[in-house]
């Protein structure tokens, strides 16, 4: 079962995609990639909204979540978070076992 989480930051004057090119340019997110349990942390830019960017943030389990949660790098994003003045969304979903159905396989194209 692995846990993502959605994250939208949103701030005035291009500061969210700032935030986010400070996160890479700091070596952070390389080093939450790093942290055992990290599935997935990548960044992307909804096309009609300028003003925010979206993290999607996987984890193998809540213990990971946790873990991750009380590291050093927190206290880093979070004065990041200040910096940029951001205000935040967050979704939360949680995988289930069976993956994606034989009914839906038919509409995925790779």
């Amino acid at each position: 079962m692995a846990i993502t989480i959605n994250i939208y930051y949103t701030g005035e004057n291009g500061n969210a995609r700032k935030f986010a090119e400070e996160m890479i340019s700091s070596g952070v997110v390389h080093d939450i990639r790093m942290e055992s349990g990290n599935i997935r942390y990548e960044y992307f830019f909804p096309i009609d909204r300028e003003d925010t960017i979206l993290l999607i943030d996987s984890w193998e389990n809540q213990q990971s979540i946790d873990r991750h949660h009380a590291s050093p790098m927190m206290e880093q994003i979070i004065k990041l978070r200040e910096k940029y003045n951001l205000s935040m969304k967050v979704e939360r979903y949680v995988s289930d076992e069976m993956g994606i159905p034989a009914a839906d396989q038919k509409y995925i194209r790779e």
